[in-house]
């Protein structure tokens, strides 16, 4: 027969003898080559040994280094000294974000691989950054890597205890304030503030000449708001009927100039009536005015 066989008895001119069955047709050129080696027919070449021994230990290192975890860094020390070695980072879109925070999130080493390099992870772990709203990481082969960054918008100032923080118009805080450019912003006082603040501002914008006095929003036990003014005074607005309570402050500024007068208050908490606090020193002024009117009045009746 043509074909190899197998059996229990050993090997017989490349055939093995004994109970003959058929092999597949794959076995048979590796069957005959072991029957050949074994028969010494063919010679291995010279070094084989070594070179089969090198390849062992090859093979044993590098299932020990999967094995333990070590193999991503053999990929990149390897592919980074052959050429594909990470040399440049574009950054953009960034205002306060720093570049050194973005190249400290990449991690770069000096070795880093672009093959081995993980851009799903990288722009995970700058969108940890406090400015950081949404974020790109391209790799550009063969070393250059593309970081856009879009930036959280500060809508305000957020005084809480002893503490100033920016926030978004939502109420997230962004990161502590620190920096005049933002000194403009709104400021927001108290607990609960920043989450409402956005539609109390919206509505005193209206008012253009109330809005340019305005200097903060202060919250009142969550349910109401105090606008404090550039001039001392302090307008109590309602619980609710904001709209309303602006435009009669608007009508009484326009007809009576009444937040240019020495007053320190306006009290708008009541429907049926608007409560004017003066200061002390007009209040003083105020009371005397009263006693020599009163006196006059004395004096005419005497007469």
């Amino acid at each position: 027969m043509s074909a190899l066989m197998s059996g229990k008895d050993g090997w017989s001119g490349g055939v093995l003898s004994g109970d003959l069955r058929v092999l597949p047709s794959w076995l048979r050129r590796p069957v005959r080559f072991f029957g050949r080696l074994m028969d010494g027919t063919v010679v291995p070449p010279r070094f084989s040994a070594t070179i089969a021994s090198a390849l062992l230990f090859g093979a044993a290192g590098l299932y020990g280094s999967w094995a333990g975890g070590r193999m991503p860094a053999i990929v990149q020390a390897v592919t980074a000294r052959t050429g594909f070695a990470l040399a440049q980072v574009h950054i953009s879109g960034n205002r306060e974000t720093s570049e050194i925070d973005v190249l400290d999130k990449i991690g770069l080493d000096g070795w880093t691989s672009m093959i081995g390099f993980n851009a799903h992870s990288a722009r995970t772990r700058i969108g940890d950054l406090p400015w950081v709203q949404a974020v790109s990481v391209q790799k550009v082969y063969p070393s250059t890597v593309n970081v856009r960054i879009v930036e959280k918008k500060p809508f305000a100032i957020w005084q809480h205890d002893d503490q100033l923080s920016l926030v978004e118009k939502d109420g997230s805080v962004i990161a502590p304030y620190s920096d005049a450019a933002f000194a403009h912003l709104p400021l927001i006082v108290g607990p609960g503030g920043p989450e409402k603040a956005g539609a109390i501002i919206a509505k005193v914008a209206a008012y253009p000449r109330l809005a340019a006095l305005v200097r903060g929003y202060i919250r009142v036990g969550d349910r109401r708001w105090d606008l404090s003014l550039s001039n001392g005074i302090t307008i109590k607005l309602p619980d609710g009927g904001e709209d309303q309570a602006l435009a009669d402050i608007e009508k009484m500024d326009k007809a009576d100039r009444l937040l240019s007068r020495d007053i320190v208050a306006v009290d708008m908490r009541m429907d049926d009536r608007i409560v004017v606090q003066l200061s002390p020193e007009a209040f003083k002024e105020r009371q005397a005015a009263l006693k020599e009117r009163d006196k006059q009045l004395r004096k005419g009746r005497n007469t």
